[in-house]
């Protein structure tokens, strides 16, 4: 028996797309790696000099459709499940800890204005640290020293991790909500939001950049408003 090609209506071949060997070597080396890879490391194990980056996106799109994707977060790739088979995984046992209030608050508040030490934490908040606040959050890895402020006293400045952005599944600081989104989706009262939270920071330097392909058109609306002191509290 004959087996029929199969054939598209414009009489063109459906043949399947072949995987090059570097293709085959770049998967599995992001597929054998504890963590996600940046191209420099890519490349330094791969046989031969290529363009990794232009590898990397056609493996991207190949994956794209199937259970498995590769995912590029703070410029480092990595397999994940395909996020429409989450409900999947949801069989193994998990055991969630809420974090308290003071932890969600201080977090908040590193995520928007960092760098920040524990002083002007404490100062934007209204109140003195609880027990292992920053150190929950460190233990997370979402967040880790980063740098002393040229002040005297010379005291550590917190910063959000990589391992933060790769939890969210965010590209960059800058793909955070605004305060005008936040209040827009019904999450907070943008008008009673202390511009303090949302500082001068990384967070919005990124949001300058952002401002010059017109994503924001006046970056001064994202910093106004106060918060009351019930919710400092």
């Amino acid at each position: 028996m004959i087996k029929k090609k199969n054939i598209k209506n414009n009489n063109v071949v459906n043949f399947p797309s072949k995987t090059s060997s570097i293709e085959k070597e770049i998967e599995a080396i992001i597929f054998a790696a504890a963590e996600p890879l940046d191209i420099e490391t890519i490349e330094s194990k791969i046989s031969k000099k290529v363009n990794v980056e232009k590898y990397l996106e056609k493996l991207k799109d190949e994956y794209s459709l199937r259970g498995i994707n590769l995912v590029c977060i703070s410029k480092k790739w990595s397999f994940r499940t395909s996020p429409v088979l989450s409900n999947l995984m949801s069989q193994e046992k998990t055991v969630e800890k809420k974090l308290s209030k003071a932890a969600v608050e201080t977090l908040a508040i590193i995520v928007y204005h960092q760098p920040v030490t524990r002083a002007e934490i404490e100062e934007i908040r209204g109140v003195a640290f609880g027990t292992n606040t920053l150190e929950i959050l460190m233990e997370l890895n979402w967040v880790k020293p980063g740098g002393r402020k040229d002040v005297p006293g010379k005291p550590i400045q917190y910063i959000t991790t990589e391992n933060f952005l790769s939890h969210f599944n965010l590209q960059k600081l800058s793909d955070l909500p605004t305060v005008d989104e936040l209040g827009a989706a019904g999450l907070i009262d943008s008008t009673s939001v202390d511009n303090a939270i949302f500082g001068t920071g990384k967070f919005y330097k990124e949001k300058q950049d952002d401002k010059k392909d017109d994503i924001y058109s006046n970056i001064d609306e994202m910093l106004s408003g106060t918060l009351s002191e019930e919710d400092n509290k």
